[in-house]
């Protein structure tokens, strides 16, 4: 079985407002959309390949979060200059959750939501 397991295809948020959330991902974090329905449900695609799915929320309530609260917690994002990132997101308005820390095994590590409130991490490994 070993074989038959072989990465992550995608982690899916369930949004408000998914025409905005899949057009603030593309526009800020430089993801394209790779297919979608009329529900409407995106499919969209870093630069490295991987994927993201946005979709419609449904009624339920909001959980308060924070990125150590229990189950999913955040996505993070690697990024190759942590800098340049940093500055880009700066740019865009990005409203950081904290300052930049250590990553466990090494690396650089910063915290931030998305318009929607979803916990991101961008991420620079040695």
């Amino acid at each position: 079985m070993k074989n038959v397991f072989i990465g992550i295809d995608h982690p899916a948020i369930a949004a408000d407002d998914v025409e905005r959330l899949t057009k603030w991902y593309c526009e800020t974090l430089g993801y394209k959309v790779f297919a979608g329905t009329d529900k409407p449900v995106y499919i969209i695609e870093a630069p490295d390949g991987t994927f993201i799915e946005i979709m419609p929320k449904d009624e339920t309530e909001r959980p308060l979060r924070s990125i150590n609260t229990p189950g999913w917690s955040h996505l993070a994002l690697r990024v190759s200059d942590m800098d340049a990132a940093m500055a880009a997101l700066d740019g865009l308005g990005v409203v950081w959750a904290g300052p930049e820390f250590e990553a466990v095994g090494g690396g650089r590590i910063r915290n931030f939501a998305d318009p929607e409130g979803n916990v991101l991490q961008i991420v620079q490994r040695p």
